[in-house]
């Protein structure tokens, strides 16, 4: 009995090491050298400045902006330790009142006579999703081009560039995402004001 009390131990105590040390380091080795950027969280940096992930929403809502989709993290939007939908049925009041809220919001800023996508009134399932569809970022374009006084042309050539199309060509939509996007905004507007 004590021969197998002895053997169940080393067991435990080699398979601890192995699965819980050796092999996390392994993995966490090769994917620094296979793939530094991801590894580490797809930080996105504007000189020395941490700016946010491509992971991970953020909470843009002045007009001279494009607007990402909903959050349902609570209480503060985009929160990634939140994370996870809102789980409220699609005949949930709540649900219903949260899409009007920002759908009115939607018409008030972007006079249009097209449909508004659905991306732009529903949260994700996580509640983080940094991407739109194209036809969301397009119908923001008139507002963004009001606000910091651009050139249409120039943003609908600005989310053209920012559009990233289906992963290996299959999987998934194409899609924008939003703080890649209003980064390069920003630029652009700084490049225009130092001419």
């Amino acid at each position: 009995m004590f021969q197998q009390l002895r053997t169940a131990i080393s067991m435990l105590i080699v398979m601890t090491v192995m699965t819980g040390v050796v092999y996390p380091l392994c993995v966490t080795a090769v994917a620094q050298v296979a793939f530094p950027h991801e590894a580490n969280g797809s930080l996105i940096r504007e000189g020395a400045d941490l700016v946010g992930s491509e992971l991970i929403g953020q909470n843009f809502s002045q007009p001279r902006y494009f607007w990402g989709r909903l959050s349902a993290t609570a209480p503060v939007p985009y929160n990634a330790a939140a994370s996870g939908g809102s789980n409220l049925g699609p005949l949930n009041p709540a649900l219903v009142d949260a899409t009007r809220v920002r759908v009115d919001a939607l018409n008030a800023s972007e006079p249009s006579t097209r449909l508004i996508p659905v991306d732009l009134a529903t949260a994700s399932g996580s509640g983080l999703d940094p991407h739109i569809s194209p036809a969301a970022a397009e119908i923001q374009v008139r507002r963004v081009a009001v606000a910091r006084r651009m050139a249409e042309h120039d943003l609908h050539s600005l989310v053209v560039e920012f559009t990233e199309g289906r992963q290996f060509g299959l999987l998934g939509e194409p899609r924008v995402n939003v703080l890649k996007l209003n980064l390069a905004l920003d630029r652009m507007s700084a490049g225009s004001r130092s001419r």
